[in-house]
């Protein structure tokens, strides 16, 4: 467990002190329409925690059950790990010509993007151990951020599934897509999955609004 004091507080670089600021005082409760929301998706080496690297990070705010095009976020990292075999699924080459930074610069643009947002992913908890890796491996602590599994907020649109199998039955994104009717352009890229996250996310909150019997401020029990 992290404890935040002024102690262990006076190492860190700028951007984490703020970070961590946002979420040392309770603040009142907002309504659904007024919280932001950022999807997010990061695309790596592989699955291994330990080993693997992160290698692109895709973002998108969502408010009000609108996707806000204008606030996005899309990064390339260095490669520190190059497998050939995942590249074959995200297409990131070690000499592809994108704009890249350091893992180091990656996070800090991540962290001053997301703020205290609630995040929103798909299978979460990969992306969600991914990230606190790489802030772990800096020296700094772990996400603090709400997060929503698209994954698991999907099988409450599913209500025999989720009541009777809901630790056994996981939902691809694809499968996402198939049934929420979205494109899938764009796919295996971070900001590509990122933007597909949101419009399930979305599609999702107000499919699950227009049932009488549900509470929205009852859904997010697949927050971590």
């Amino acid at each position: 467990m992290w404890f935040w004091t002024k102690n262990n507080k006076k190492n860190y670089p700028d951007f984490w002190k703020e970070y961590i600021d946002l979420f040392g005082k309770k603040k009142k409760k907002l309504s659904l329409e007024a919280i932001r929301f950022v999807a997010f998706d990061t695309e790596t080496t592989g699955f291994d925690y330990e080993e693997d690297r992160i290698l692109s990070i895709g973002a998108i705010a969502i408010k009000n059950s609108n996707i806000i095009v204008s606030d996005q976020l899309e990064i390339y990292l260095h490669q520190e790990v190059f497998n050939k075999d995942t590249v074959k699924i995200h297409g990131i080459r070690k000499n592809t010509d994108f704009n890249k930074i350091t893992e180091r610069e990656a996070l800090e643009f991540f962290i001053n993007y997301i703020g205290n947002a609630i995040l929103v992913a798909h299978h979460a908890e990969f992306d969600r151990k991914m990230i606190n890796k790489a802030l772990q491996r800096h020296g700094l602590g772990v996400l603090k951020n709400k997060i929503v599994d698209t994954g698991v907020l999907f099988k409450k649109t599913k209500h025999r599934v989720y009541l009777y199998d809901k630790q056994n039955v996981h939902y691809t994104l694809d499968e996402l897509c198939n049934d929420l009717k979205i494109s899938k352009s764009d796919r295996h890229t971070a900001s590509g999955d990122a933007f597909i996250t949101a419009m399930a996310f979305v599609k999702i909150i107000i499919k699950l609004s227009k049932d009488k019997k549900i509470k929205i401020s009852r859904l997010f029990g697949g927050i971590f």
